[in-house]
């Protein structure tokens, strides 16, 4: 019974960072979108103060919903992370009760 309790951590825990690690991938996909949008501001005649502006006001904005996104990813790791102790707690309960013959209320 205690390897399916390590067992269910385990899955949990390869939740929470399978989580995180699409908030990475979407952050870095959001950053490269940006990447790629300033060359192509860049290719355009324009002038380079308003480039250059255009160029930060996009990565701002793409730091930040990525940074928004992790954010999220990491409140949903500590979610999960909160709800593997409380089934571990409930799993080791219902041991204990099944081992001593008590009945939890």
């Amino acid at each position: 019974m205690s390897m399916e309790i390590a067992s269910s951590v385990e899955a949990i825990e390869g939740e929470a960072e399978r989580i995180l690690e699409e908030a990475r991938v979407r952050a870095n996909g959001i950053l490269l979108e940006a990447r790629e949008e300033t060359r192509r501001i860049l290719s355009a005649e324009l002038p380079v103060d308003e480039v250059k502006t255009e160029r930060d006001k996009i990565v701002s904005k793409a730091r930040i919903a990525s940074d928004e996104k992790i954010k999220a990813s990491e409140g949903k790791s500590s979610e999960v992370s909160a709800n593997a102790a409380k089934k571990a707690e409930g799993i080791v309960d219902l041991i204990v009760s099944i081992v001593t013959g008590a009945k939890l209320t």
